[in-house]
């Protein structure tokens, strides 16, 4: 008797771990649909916006659809159970001064939570985003800054910051590549001191890998992930860039070591 009770439970917990696994399998590749039908609209939003309207103010628009839509989609995750989210130490900054934004970089998600609170937020975003097909036309309507070349980045970057917009800058430059931050630029002390702006810090904590540096979108995460963002020291803009970026890495690696994230680069989930 003992036995048939055990086989029982056995498999209704096997039955619950196929379900729950199948729920987590349906909402990832539900959310990454969403995000793909959100880049399109904007996309196809973008040329007649541009079209129709001068640069300044479509471009402030297609800043304000970008946070509406990040904003739709973040409630999404919520409502599916995919993800929780604590942002609104976010909303701090937004009638706030020109400044540029300085997160730590767990996570391809970062740069979405950060510009669903930021209406007024240019961002430093690859070269290969603004030429592509997909995402080049919104990249452009909304005046998100390539990368590359330096110079020219810089140049765009103080002259939207002098206008009195944020800037969304990952001192790391990519995804974290080591815990709790990667090695720290000196771009966002650069752009700083010739826009004579502060520099916000920002730290992002997740209890999970997902889309970090290593990950691969095969693989499934645990969920509900969740994702906490609270506000740093307010940097004054700095004098020497080189100085900067070492004092904003220790300070960085200080605020973020008893921090709740996951190793880097990280590595598949456990089954």
């Amino acid at each position: 008797m003992e036995n048939k009770r055990n086989t029982v439970l056995n498999k209704h917990v096997t039955l619950n771990a196929v379900r729950r696994a199948l729920h987590e399998t349906i909402r990832l590749h539900l959310g990454f649909v969403a995000l793909g039908v959100i880049c399109l609209a904007v996309t196809l939003l973008a040329f007649p916006l541009r079209a129709a309207l001068p640069r300044v103010l479509s471009k402030r628009i297609g800043r304000k659809l970008v946070a509406a839509m990040f904003r739709g989609y973040l409630r999404l995750l919520v409502f599916m159970g995919a993800c929780r989210f604590e942002l609104a130490e976010l909303d701090a900054l937004q009638d706030g001064p020109a400044m540029v934004i300085a997160p730590n970089h767990p996570s391809l998600l970062d740069a979405v939570m950060i510009l669903s609170r930021l209406p007024n937020a240019a961002c430093i975003v690859k070269a290969d985003i603004v030429d592509s097909v997909f995402f080049g036309a919104g990249a452009r309507l909304t005046g998100y800054i390539p990368n590359t070349p330096l110079r020219a980045m810089v140049q765009l970057a103080v002259a939207d910051l002098r206008q009195g917009s944020h800037l969304l800058l990952f001192p790391e430059g990519t995804r974290t590549t080591r815990f709790p931050v990667g090695p720290v630029q000196g771009t966002a002390g650069l752009i700083a001191k010739h826009a004579r702006v502060p520099v916000q810090t920002v730290f992002i904590e997740t209890n999970s890998g997902f889309l970090g540096k290593g990950w691969s979108v095969l693989w499934r995460p645990k969920m509900p992930i969740t994702y906490r963002i609270r506000l740093g020291k307010r940097f004054d803009p700095p004098r020497h860039t080189a100085q900067f970026a070492s004092e904003l890495e220790q300070y960085f690696q200080s605020e973020l070591a008893h921090a709740q994230l996951p190793d880097f680069p990280v590595s598949a989930p456990p089954a």
